[in-house]
């Protein structure tokens, strides 16, 4: 793995978090894209979600051939829309950033916590059927 382009829905990260993203993956990283979703409760979440991925500034073939990290929006239900319409897009689960809070910190400080490759986790479960 060479580099990898993250795409973030959250708090935009700081230089420590990147740092431990890249040593964690072992690789270069760049931000491909920063966009902090709020949405509008008013209106439909699958449409919001579809118009957020579509300001991506990223084709539908770099996204079936590049490697992308996904840092998910907090809310759950736009997370999970997200999940799916990026599969979509991607034509299998994206892997994900978790970051978790540093014990102890205040203000809060987050850490990278794990990358989660959401598609090997998909196969290893089906493995349990």
């Amino acid at each position: 793995m060479n580099s990898v382009r993250i795409i973030n829905f959250a708090h935009p990260f700081t230089e420590e978090q990147l740092y431990q993203i890249r040593e964690s993956l072992g690789c270069d990283i760049e931000i491909a894209h920063q966009s902090t979703a709020q949405f509008d409760h008013q209106a439909p979440f699958a449409e919001q979600v579809n118009a957020l991925l579509d300001s991506v500034p990223i084709s539908g073939n770099q996204w079936q051939t590049e490697r992308f990290l996904i840092n998910l929006p907090s809310l759950n239900v736009i997370s999970a829309l997200m999940l799916a319409n990026l599969h979509g897009r991607i034509g299998h689960f994206p892997t994900v950033i978790r970051l978790k809070p540093r014990e102890g910190a205040t203000p809060p400080v987050f850490d990278l916590a794990e990358i989660l490759n959401l598609n090997e986790i998909r196969e290893s479960a089906r493995r349990t059927r």
